[in-house]
């Protein structure tokens, strides 16, 4: 049975407490973080656009199997600048990864890709395309 008032000290029991899931690691450096991506039913083909803003595409691992796209990509880079007065020093790091399972086989050894203005496009052939069929249906 559940009490009336629930178990208020519950957050508290939990790694992140009150503060949500992992506030404490906002000191360290940053994750990995998951790239926006669109998957595209082009009859013959998939299309696949990630989003990997700031990395060079000699950085990219793009890795294709029968059902399943897998994207991960690193980029640093450094400003070291002196002067007289002044000492300018900065670093950035960016990660990317996402992976995405296809609905239907593919066949990888024709996967085709390209990046363009930071959005990595692949194009991915099905093994066997299916028709779409279109149904339209009245509202009432």
């Amino acid at each position: 049975m559940e009490r009336p008032f629930g178990r208020p000290w519950a957050p508290f029991m939990f790694p992140g407490g009150p503060f949500g899931r992992g506030w404490w690691r906002s000191f360290d450096l940053p994750e990995t973080r998951r790239a926006f991506a669109d998957l595209i039913d082009a009859g013959k083909e998939y299309r696949v656009r990630v989003e990997v803003p700031g990395i060079p595409k000699d950085k990219l691992d793009i890795s294709v199997t029968p059902h399943s796209v897998k994207i991960e990509g690193e980029a640093e880079s450094t400003i070291d600048e002196s002067n007289e007065g002044y000492v300018h020093k900065e670093r950035t790091w960016s990660k990317v990864r996402r992976e995405l399972m296809l609905p239907e086989e593919v066949i990888p050894d024709q996967a085709d890709a390209t990046v363009n203005d930071g959005v990595l496009e692949l194009k991915i052939p099905k093994k066997n395309p299916t028709e779409m069929k279109t149904h339209k249906v009245r509202a009432r």
